[in-house]
């Protein structure tokens, strides 16, 4: 058995914990972090646009790709800590949606939290992401509460 475990700012303690209380021993589990490429995109961008006054080695899209995989490599990093077990770590790069759902091809499980709107139960507990994961991975999904 295979289990997939978005790791996602600010909700991934509990897509951790649902792991350790529902994933049997013998299991497989890799950690999973996306960073999206939007913020380092736009600095890359207006960087380029200093039209002639732009040297690469002052691009700040580079120091937010490294600052960003650095926050990721942390992210995983606690939530392996977390979990206390053996487990692998993936850190990917794209749009957040698409890279959860190509990498939990192939799982037998992908636990992720909701991540919208918690004041109340139904659709708009989940963002955009995470609505898009749940109705297009091709693998069970458990759903939790952070």
């Amino acid at each position: 058995m295979t289990v997939l475990v978005w790791i996602a700012e600010g909700v991934w303690p509990a897509c951790v914990d649902a792991a350790r209380a529902h994933v049997p021993a013998g299991a497989g589990i890799e950690l999973l972090h996306v960073t999206g490429p939007d913020a380092a995109g736009a600095a890359h961008g207006a960087f380029a646009g200093l039209l002639g006054r732009a040297r690469p080695d002052h691009d700040p899209g580079t120091e937010m790709e490294r600052l960003a995989a650095d926050a990721g490599a942390r992210l995983l990093s606690a939530a392996a800590g977390r979990l206390g077990r053996p487990c692998t770590t993936t850190e990917r790069i794209g749009r957040i949606e698409h890279e959860v759902v190509a990498a939990a091809e192939g799982a037998d499980l992908l636990i992720l939290a909701r991540d919208g709107d918690r004041s109340r139960p139904g659709p708009h507990s989940l963002g955009p992401a995470a609505r898009f994961v749940v109705d297009h991975a091709s693998c069970p999904v458990l759903l939790v509460w952070p």
